[in-house]
């Protein structure tokens, strides 16, 4: 007699296809992880929203990778105008947040010397 366990099968269909969404989602991860782990490269560029920006950047990414299919070229030009210009705002962001930090410990210092 054979074995009485049902045995369940479940097939998963996934069309996976090398595109130019799938090319900018991972464009958008990986700067989000880079945001992510700004925190244990440089702690004093850091803020605490920066965790709040890369989840909802990870998963904005994520949608683009499998979803993405669906753009239509114009909807598709947009999200790359759209990535593009958070990508630059974000570089520049991170930029000042490091001249800041620069100035900060400065001021710091000139106040150590005056004392």
């Amino acid at each position: 007699m054979e074995n009485n366990l049902i045995k369940w099968r479940y097939d998963i269909m996934l069309n996976f296809v090398f595109s130019p969404n799938v090319f900018l989602g991972f464009i958008l991860g990986s700067s989000v992880i880079i945001l992510y782990f700004l925190r244990l490269v440089k702690p004093e560029v850091a803020r605490d929203e920066d965790i709040f920006f890369a989840t909802i950047g990870l998963l904005y990414s994520g949608i683009l990778v499998i979803h993405g299919w669906r753009l239509d070229p114009i909807l598709l030009f947009s999200q790359v105008l759209v990535i593009t210009a958070v990508l630059a705002a974000g570089w520049e962001n991170i930029r000042l947040r490091g001249v800041l930090a620069m100035l900060a410990l400065r001021d710091i210092e000139e106040n150590k010397k005056i004392n």
